[in-house]
């Protein structure tokens, strides 16, 4: 296996097969790292605390997290983090998308906070919409460091045990145990006990966010294929996480 990354001589050429700790640069690393952020925090702002749901034939209704429709863009974006530039770099993308969410929770505290100005007609508007409880900030803040982690650690120990096949299953595989971590944490540390979320409705939702973000995980696999087989090709490498330290507390690959 090649120790030093290879750039591709045409648009057909495979990448080369590298240990994450010899590659230093990469080209398209900062603006997957800030797409990622970005899906982060708007999925959290707007959809993280409305229950919707789906009609059911029998007249039941089905609830669901609304944010759930754009929060798993941030676990595929994750999963080619993982795949493309290893464990390591995720993790580095995980802990700034950790520290902008400890950065919003703080921002939006502070905001709320101050008196509004006479005459001003938003003000409970603006706190039923950002003024989320800080049980509901440490809910969010756990459940995103245990899912996001869980999922990029099965990802790419199975890219290892695998030999870099196989990409369907490990995508899919990580995400059924990130989101579950993610869902189960969530739901039940933010909600569980408050008016509007009865114990059943709680669980229902906890379910219907796995099964949802799974689903959308397995819908989008052909996109994730090309998203992840474009940047290997541009980036010239095909990283495998051999010798990675994986400690989440980590500072080196």
């Amino acid at each position: 296996m090649p120790n030093s990354p290879v750039a591709p001589s045409a648009a057909s050429a495979r990448p080369a097969q590298v240990s994450a700790a010899s590659v230093r640069h990469f080209r398209y690393y900062d603006l997957v790292m800030a797409a990622f952020v970005a899906i982060l925090l708007l999925s959290n702002i707007i959809g993280a605390s409305k229950p919707s749901y789906i009609p059911m034939p029998d007249g039941s209704q089905w609830a669901f997290g609304a944010g759930v429709l754009f929060f798993p863009i941030s676990y595929i974006i994750g999963d080619v983090l993982t795949e493309v530039y290893g464990y390591a770099r995720a993790r580095r993308v995980i802990w700034t998308g950790f520290a902008a969410l400890a950065f919003m929770a703080f921002m939006a505290w502070v905001v709320v906070a101050l008196p509004p100005a006479d005459g001003w007609p938003g003000q409970a508007s603006y706190e039923f919409v950002f003024g989320n409880s800080w049980r509901i900030v440490i809910a969010s803040m756990t459940a995103f460091w245990a899912g996001e982690f869980a999922n990029s650690y099965v990802l790419a120990r199975m890219k290892l045990w695998t030999g870099g096949r196989f990409l369907w299953m490990r995508t899919i595989g990580s995400t059924i145990v990130g989101q579950g971590l993610d869902s189960l944490i969530f739901y039940p540390l933010a909600f569980y006990g408050l008016a509007g979320w009865p114990p059943d409705q709680l669980m229902q939702v906890v379910l219907s966010q796995w099964l949802i973000k799974t689903g959308w995980e397995a819908a989008l696999t052909p996109l994730t294929y090309w998203v992840v087989g474009t940047l290997k090709r541009r980036e010239g490498v095909d990283v495998f996480d051999e010798g990675t330290d994986f400690n989440p507390f980590g500072a080196r690959g």
